[in-house]
């Protein structure tokens, strides 16, 4: 399996993929009314889709995943020019910290990093922050599912792509228990090789997470160990 997609819930999808795109130079290669998609690369063949899916109102439960850019030794200029597309300050507490928080159009945390050697090779997105209520258990089963490997990091635990190319994956302690859906989350895709999906991920310590009409949707929508959510689009 691979790690493809982060997903954000929108009330107006192309306006927030127009940002995104904008932000990380990603290009919008799909837009219509099902949801935005835009495209990518990493590095080695590596990439990552951003997809926007529309809804109603997206959900207001406490941010379980976000994104940390690249800012490094041109900080500044990264966050003026986010403002300049529609971002704006935001207060979510961090108090005095060296990197800067900022909201995207519909009001999504993000950070713009300082200077850290770990994240200055990792292109336009920095890191993926994921709270976990065990992060060392929780490495484990996003490796499984990604084939993602261990990597330095700051966070209690760290997982990169195999090739060594594009954002961190941090696994960080929660500052609560997961309630409530979250607004941005991860899709993984099995390969036409790869052993079942969803076996391993029950064996990992994850589960399929079912209601009405679930086995209607072209993706199966699962939840890792500390029930955060993530689809696992089908094979190709």
């Amino acid at each position: 399996m691979r790690l493809e997609n982060i997903v954000w819930s929108a009330r107006d999808p192309h306006r927030l993929a127009t940002f995104w795109a904008a932000a990380v130079g990603a290009e919008i290669t799909i837009d219509n009314a099902d949801g935005v998609e835009a495209h990518l690369d990493v590095g080695e063949e590596a990439f990552l889709d951003l997809c926007f899916q529309p809804v109603a109102e997206p959900s207001q439960a406490p941010q379980r995943l976000h994104l940390d850019l690249s800012g490094g030794d041109r900080q500044a200029d990264v966050v003026d020019r986010l403002l300049g597309l529609g971002a704006r300050p935001l207060d979510i507490g961090q108090g005095d910290v060296p990197w800067v928080v900022l909201g995207d159009p519909e009001g999504n945390a993000f950070c713009v990093m300082e200077d850290r050697e770990v994240y200055r090779d990792t292109g336009p997105i920095a890191a993926l922050p994921l709270d976990s209520a065990d992060p060392e258990r929780d490495a484990e089963f996003w490796a499984a599912i990604t084939g993602w490997h261990r990597a330095e990091g700051n966070a209690p635990a760290t997982l990169r792509h195999p090739a060594g190319v594009g954002p961190l994956l941090e696994l960080c302690p929660e500052p609560e228990p997961k309630r409530g859906a979250n607004v941005v989350h991860l899709d993984v895709r099995p390969g036409p090789d790869d052993p079942d999906a969803i076996a391993l991920i029950e064996r990992m310590g994850g589960r399929t997470l079912r209601w009405p009409g679930a086995d209607r949707l072209p993706w199966t929508v699962c939840a890792d160990p500390s029930g955060n959510e993530f689809c696992v689009l089908t094979s190709h």
